[in-house]
This record gives structure tokens, sequence and C-alpha cells, in this order.
């Protein structure tokens, strides 16, 4: 049986199991993984840039409301369909941005429970220190990564990988 559960305008689909606690089953903006281009662009609207890089295509989307706050928003595409997407929340300060990673951290929490420690190898760029501004969720139907490195300025940036894209990624 499969339960969509909101979070904001954030939707993530989960399926539950009678034999284990929980597994999600992860897409994104409401959309599952292998989604076409053209499902997507048709409930979704234009993008204002597209762009081809590495076998994916990028579609970029401005001043999406997400989470209470709005956000740039990036969907990847394979010839497979949809195989993941990106959050990058508009945070006027410093303070804001902290805010808006707690709520997303929380609401994320509240779906997916507390967070394993990351896989060996995943985070060699991250600052040690900034760990503590990293929250990831490593599930079997996609992978999802809340990040804001507070020192640099960068935006909050809340990411979703399905389970190709990340072995991708992983060099699998």
């Amino acid at each position: 049986m499969k339960k969509v559960l909101l979070i904001s305008p954030l939707v993530i689909t989960a399926a539950l199991h009678a034999q284990s606690n929980r597994t999600a089953e992860i897409g994104f903006h409401n959309f599952s993984w292998g989604t076409s281009i053209e499902i997507f662009t048709a409930r979704v609207g234009n993008p204002v840039h597209s762009e081809e890089a590495n076998g994916f295509q990028s579609l970029v989307y401005e001043n999406i409301p997400m989470a209470g706050y709005r956000a740039f928003m990036v969907a990847y595409f394979s010839s497979n369909g949809l195989e993941g997407g990106t959050y990058y929340f508009n945070t006027g300060n410093l303070d804001e941005s902290r805010q808006c990673y707690t709520a997303v951290q929380s609401e994320l929490v509240a779906m997916f429970g507390p967070t394993p420690p990351a896989p060996a190898g995943r985070y060699e760029t991250l600052l040690r220190e900034m760990r503590t501004y990293v929250t990831c969720w490593d599930l079997p139907d996609g992978y999802i990564n809340l990040t804001v490195n507070t020192r640099s300025g960068d935006p909050v940036t809340l990411w979703f990988a399905s389970p190709t894209m990340t072995k991708m990624l992983d060099g699998s």
C-alpha cells in the first residue's frame, strides 16, 4: 500500500511494508523516478533554462515554493527519465539560512527518522566542522541530502537522487 505524505509543498511517497518498519519510495517534486521530461514540463511548466551535460538534461526553474521558502529548482533527466533534482533556497542572511535548514531538516526527520552516519567516501570535499549542517538519507529508492555551508554563504540545498544517479555518483 502506498501513502503520499506531504511536507509543505515537498511531496515524498512512502511505501509501507508489513515486513519492515518503513522503506521510502523517493521521487522529486511529486514525480516518480523515470518520469519523462514531457510529463514533467506539462505539469510544472516550461523551465527558464535548459542545458545538457554528461548525459543529463537539466531543467531550471525559479521562484518555486518549497517548505515555506522560495527556491531555485533544477530537475535532472537521463534517457530513462527523471533521475534527480535540487532545490536551492532563497534566504536573505545567515540567520534565515539556519532557520531554513532547521525547518526543512525537521520535516525530513519527521518523515524518515534520524539519519545514520554518511557512507564512507561520499563527503570528502565537505569540511569536518560543517557536518552538523549536512543531513542525508540513503534509502533503497533514492538518496536525499540537505546541506548548508554558513561560512561561505552557500544556499540551503536539498538534493534528491534516484538509485541510478546515486550509483553513478558513487562510481558504481
